[in-house]
């Protein structure tokens, strides 16, 4: 072969390597989607509040060991105020089985793994239950994150 041969071999390979490898930065940069079933009370917390606090927890190392087409989670967060002014509430997330072989828009309710936190907050306001609300599915997002893709 030539000197210019190489030259030219040489240059599409990196301008390859440059291809993949803004491709690649930019796959890592959008978040995977997951089907996400969200069966939480809207007195306590709507559905941006949950999708924002559950793409916290989403990543791309969660999307290769949990690949969207096989897997989705489910959402639910009950409670309220009591007559004695106490919020309860009860923040549940759940890895879902989808229903395979044909990928549909259904999850199977058969966990495969699950957190689910709980907690009461005494005399207690109506925006401040739903703050609680918004906190305890934090905390149980982030538990099953730890979960399912331990560092």
């Amino acid at each position: 072969m030539h000197k210019k041969t190489f030259a030219a071999v040489g240059r599409t390979l990196v301008t390859g390597a440059l291809v993949l490898g803004s491709t690649g930065s930019a796959w890592a940069a959008s978040a995977p989607e997951y089907l996400l079933v969200n069966k939480s009370s809207e007195v306590l917390i709507d559905d941006a509040t949950v999708k924002a606090v559950f793409g916290e927890i989403v990543s791309a190392k969660m999307a290769r060991l949990y690949p969207t087409n096989k897997w989705g989670f489910g959402v639910q967060v009950e409670g309220g105020i009591t007559q004695a002014n106490t919020c309860v509430v009860t923040a549940r997330v759940m890895l879902l089985q989808r229903n395979l072989p044909v990928t549909t828009r259904l999850l199977l309710f058969k966990p495969e793994r699950m957190a689910t936190t709980f907690d009461a907050l005494p005399n207690a306001s109506a925006a401040q239950c739903r703050d609680l609300a918004k906190a305890k599915l934090r905390e149980a997002s982030q538990a099953l994150k730890s979960a399912l893709t331990p560092e």
